[in-house]
């Protein structure tokens, strides 16, 4: 699968800021950058770091009166569709350490509040298939509403609305995970048929010792997903972090399957 990606955002700042800035994407063994390019309007004294995990990468500067970039990439995705009913939980007792941090809870996602309701709503399901249930359950009962949330809402917060966007159900689907003992993390993804057109946000699920992709709003197929960072919740990877006011003027994002 080719993926094109084209990103656009300009924000205008009164005063001198501080950026994070993760939109690019990362390469690795399901994924292949054939060409990239990041362009901004007024030259910036880049420091590119790594992001989350080793993935992808993140990039800090000092941003003064206006910022303008646009990012364009073709991407080969050859992520192979595993069925997620199939796979066994992984042993905790076996988790290596840069996974286990994945179980606890993070800022976003707080797995206490469903000890109780997993069980009850999901019987002895187990593994791949109780995360396939819990994805199903999320998109089946959930309404995305772009009004229901802020970037205050946390998973319990979600759960109770019903109600959210693509961060909320994940949220939501990696705090149920991490309730029985599945590992989870949020993916910042980019990926065709989103909509509306913007960053995505989804789920990754540890299973039998690897990480699968997962996505309650079901808009996007991890064969289709472009991977651009991953974190215990929206707080890790956020496609824009400012220390400093910043206001929006424009942001588009597009992205296609291209042949």
């Amino acid at each position: 699968m080719r993926i094109s990606i084209h990103t656009h955002l300009k924000y205008a700042l009164t005063d001198p800021a501080t950026l994070l800035l993760q939109i690019e994407a990362a390469q690795d063994d399901a994924q292949t950058i054939d060409d990239s390019t990041l362009q901004v309007a007024r030259p910036v004294a880049w420091n590119v770091i790594a992001g989350e995990d080793g993935i992808g990468q993140r990039r800090w500067g000092v941003i003064e009166g206006l910022f303008e970039c646009t990012y364009q990439a073709r991407i080969r995705v050859e992520r192979p569709a595993v069925p997620l009913a199939g796979l066994q939980a992984s042993p905790i007792s076996t988790l290596p350490g840069a996974v286990t941090p994945y179980l606890m809870p993070s800022r976003y996602c707080h797995p206490e509040a469903f000890f109780t309701f997993v069980p009850m709503q999901f019987g002895d399901a187990a593994g791949g298939a109780l995360v396939a249930q819990m994805a199903d359950w999320i998109g089946s009962n959930f309404t995305y509403d772009n009004r229901a949330s802020t970037g205050a809402t946390t998973a319990t917060d979600s759960f109770h609305a019903m109600a959210g966007v693509c961060r909320d159900y994940a949220h939501v689907l990696i705090a149920m995970a991490r309730s029985v003992g599945i590992p989870a993390r949020m993916a910042s993804v980019y990926a065709p048929g989103v909509n509306p057109p913007d960053f995505h946000a989804v789920a990754e699920v540890y299973l039998e010792d690897k990480w699968h992709l997962v996505d309650p709003t079901e808009m996007a197929h991890p064969a289709e997903m472009v991977l651009i960072g991953v974190g215990r919740d929206a707080a890790d990877v956020s496609f824009m972090t400012s220390y400093g006011q910043m206001d929006l003027v424009a942001q588009s994002v597009n992205v296609t399957s291209v042949a």
